[in-house]
């Protein structure tokens, strides 16, 4: 019998895969693109252009989602709890030397050749041996961490002070400014999800318990705004509205990068849009999976990334039985993934470490006792 925390592994990892997937078609479309190519995405629906054999569509899931399986992968390969050095040391050779099926592309190759710029930047500094600590200075800042930071919620399941801390250091090798933040808060959500009376109302409290500065201004912002609205349709426009003041990817984002101004650059009153997004629609659907990744999907711009974020968490929070079996189904066929596996590993992992720390809790304090603390 699966038990209650691997349900809810098994509902992240899927759950931010068919976020993923759904989003992916329409990737970097805007809202009134997307009504005019398929109505309201509410499925895992067809390519944009069925005719381009890189299309995204049909369940396939993009870089994202390949990134968290690595990640899990790191982890479990490990062992342990990662930092920024075993992080870095492990992350690269799996992204720069070892081949996987990439279901866009219908072929076997390096995850890097995939990558967008900003993530390849990991295997740039691996190269030219930084210092993982600093290593993701002078990045893009983007959600490139982020995007796959649900591992660490996962592997501190009911601690999110500790995924907080963890993914600073482990993702400091990828990002820095609002980008690492958005990570670390990312990871500190989905910890926080796995909590037997976790709610939306307190993963938004752990998510501002722990944001710093132009993120946690942002998604107070955001969910402010959310908990004015009841449907995700409706939502779209008025959450990008509030999201512009902390923007800093333009409107017209995908022709603007590198148009010598400070988008993407590193900023105390910035966030980057997709963690306060998907959250938004958490909070306007009253933390439903399936209305939360179909807000993410039709918001457009990073919508795959909002959705997978979005689905991660919803999924954390429900567990695996909240997700359409022809929706786990699809996402196997399409990327020839079983997760399943995964995920038992994972909460095999997350069981150990929980007791290794319950254990050296315990231990401090006696130690302190003995002091007459």
């Amino acid at each position: 019998m699966t038990d209650i925390l691997q349900k809810k592994i098994q509902g992240c990892l899927y759950g931010g895969a068919i976020g993923d997937a759904m989003g992916a078609p329409a990737e970097w479309r805007m809202p009134d693109e997307i009504r005019a190519r398929y109505g309201y995405i509410t499925d895992l629906v067809e390519a944009w252009d069925d005719a381009d054999t890189r299309g995204r569509g049909h369940g396939r899931y993009t870089d994202d989602t390949h990134m968290v399986q690595l990640l899990c992968e790191c982890y479990l390969e490990h062992g342990d709890h990662l930092d920024a050095h075993e992080f870095f040391r492990r992350i690269v050779p799996k992204i720069a030397l070892e081949d996987r099926w990439i279901p866009e592309r219908g072929r076997e190759m390096k995850l890097v050749e995939r990558l967008f710029y900003p993530e390849k930047w990991l295997y740039n500094r691996w190269l030219a041996n930084a210092d993982p600590r600093i290593a993701g200075v002078g990045n893009m800042v983007n959600c490139g961490a982020a995007m796959y930071a649900a591992p660490v919620g996962i592997i501190n399941a009911c601690d999110p002070a500790r995924a907080y801390a963890e993914a600073v250091d482990v993702f400091s090798a990828h990002q820095y400014s609002f980008g690492l933040e958005a990570a670390a808060v990312m990871a500190a959500c989905v910890a926080e999800a796995f909590k037997p009376d976790a709610s939306v109302a307190s993963i938004i409290d752990a998510a501002l318990t722990f944001a710093k500065e132009g993120t946690a201004d942002c998604i107070a912002a955001i969910a402010d705004k959310a908990s004015t609205l009841t449907d995700w349709r409706e939502a779209i426009a008025p959450l990008r509205d509030v999201m512009r003041e902390y923007d800093t990817s333009p409107d017209d984002a995908k022709s603007q990068r590198g148009n010598g101004s400070n988008d993407w650059t590193p900023s105390r009153s910035h966030s980057i849009e997709e963690v306060p997004i998907a959250l938004g629609f958490l909070v306007v659907t009253g933390g439903d999976f399936e209305g939360t990744i179909m807000g993410g999907a039709n918001y457009g711009r990073d919508n795959d990334s909002i959705a997978g974020m979005g689905g991660a968490i919803a999924g954390a929070l429900h567990g695996i039985d909240a997700l359409r079996t022809e929706w786990v189904e699809q996402i196997n066929s399409a990327n020839r993934i079983d997760l399943m596996p995964l995920a038992a590993d994972m909460a095999d992992l997350t069981r150990a470490l929980q007791a290794e720390q319950l254990a050296a809790a315990k231990a401090r304090r006696e130690a302190f006792a003995a002091l007459g603390g």
